[in-house]
């Protein structure tokens, strides 16, 4: 969600609207992707895909549509009194925040140690924050 936001133009006639259907049209397409590839290498050749095992990849990946719902509400807060070009900054602001709250749940959950979390957490934010860099430096 986060390189949505930072390429995104805020240019077009309706460029809320825009961005908004971009993050979740981007967010179902890769969750579409992600259960296709999961179906596809998991499956036994010559046997089709149970609507049971298509539900239960649909399910486990759906945190990618999750991860473009905050962005994409964040730009649509910003129809309050916020200009296009801040809604973006707060879009990314929250996908990149969440970006590091996913990474250290995650840890969490697997049981990681409180250094693998804060690791997690360190890799993500960079991450996120080269993204935000590179938004800078191209200058929307």
């Amino acid at each position: 969600a986060a390189s949505v936001v930072a390429t995104a133009g805020s240019g077009g006639e309706h460029p809320r609207l825009e961005i908004i259907v971009l993050l979740l049209v981007t967010g179902l397409v890769f969750w579409a992707t992600h259960v296709y590839a999961h179906l596809a290498g998991e499956r036994i050749v010559g046997q089709p895909w149970s609507w049971p095992e298509i539900r239960r990849s649909g399910l486990h990946e759906w945190a990618i549509v999750e991860a473009a719902a905050l962005p994409a509400a964040a730009v649509a807060i910003s129809w309050f009194g916020m200009s296009v070009n801040t809604g973006l900054w707060l879009a990314l602001g929250v996908a990149v925040a969440q970006q590091v709250v996913w990474a250290c749940l995650g840890a969490v959950r697997a049981g990681a140690s409180r250094g693998q979390v804060f690791a997690e957490g360190f890799v993500n934010l960079a991450l996120g924050l080269i993204i935000v860099g590179a938004k800078v430096v191209l200058k929307d």
